[in-house]
C-alpha cells in the first residue's frame, strides 16, 4: 500500500466533460510513475482511494503533462465546501 498526502489548488477543466482537479506535486508524481506499471488499468490511469477533509471516495488519477491529477467529484466539493482556487489537503491510498 502506498500512501501520499499533499496540498494543492483546485482547478476547473472546461472540456467536453467539465471536471475539477488537484495536481499531484512533482515528487509524488514521480513515486506514482514508478508504481504505475503494477496498478494502471489503461491510458496510465491509477485507481486510488482519496480523502479530502471528512470525505472519502474512490477515483483514478489521470496522467497529465508528465505528472498526475486527482479528479475531485462535485459531491466531494459540495460536502467539503470547496471551490475553484481553494488549496486543499488530499490523502491518496494506492494498492501496489
Amino acid at each position: 500500500m502506498m500512501e501520499l498526502e499533499f496540498s494543492g489548488e483546485v482547478w476547473h477543466w472546461r472540456g467536453p466533460s467539465p471536471f475539477h482537479f488537484v495536481t499531484v506535486p512533482e515528487e509524488d508524481s514521480d513515486l506514482l510513475a514508478a508504481a504505475a506499471g503494477a496498478v494502471t488499468y489503461g491510458w496510465g490511469m491509477i485507481p486510488v482511494a482519496a480523502r479530502l477533509g471528512g470525505t472519502s471516495w474512490t477515483t483514478s488519477l489521470f496522467p497529465k503533462d508528465g505528472g498526475y491529477v486527482v479528479p475531485v467529484k462535485n459531491l466531494v466539493r459540495r460536502a467539503e465546501g470547496v471551490a475553484v482556487g481553494d488549496v486543499v489537503r488530499l490523502r491518496l491510498s494506492i494498492d501496489v
